[in-house]
């Protein structure tokens, strides 16, 4: 038996308590992000792993996010608007985010 799905909006929030510094981010690999784009960087956080997609328009978006209980949210570009969990994010959480991982 699989996992639950981890939603979009479960995603966001663990994000948001990224960007507001409840949480703190650690890479997991060794993507030098300034210099990565159209590749991914691995991050994680209190038992969560983050993998972000990173563009070369200085847009990013969450790729994957596992939870320590093993559920997983999966990007798909074919989903509707409002299904990337940065979306969801406040432009300030948004920008936040982006200056973390700058400097992950």
């Amino acid at each position: 038996m699989s996992a639950a799905a981890l939603s979009a909006r479960e995603t966001c929030q663990l994000l948001r308590d990224v960007a507001l510094g409840i949480r703190t981010l650690h890479r997991l690999d060794e993507t030098d992000w300034a210099d990565a784009y159209g590749t991914a960087m691995t991050v994680g956080a209190d038992g969560w792993i983050i993998t972000f997609h990173n563009h070369e328009n200085g847009r990013f978006h969450c790729e994957r996010c596992e939870s320590p209980d093993g559920r997983t949210y999966l990007f798909d570009s074919s989903h509707h608007y409002g299904t990337d969990p940065i979306e969801l994010l406040s432009t300030w959480e948004h920008t936040r985010l982006a200056e973390i991982l700058a400097t992950v």
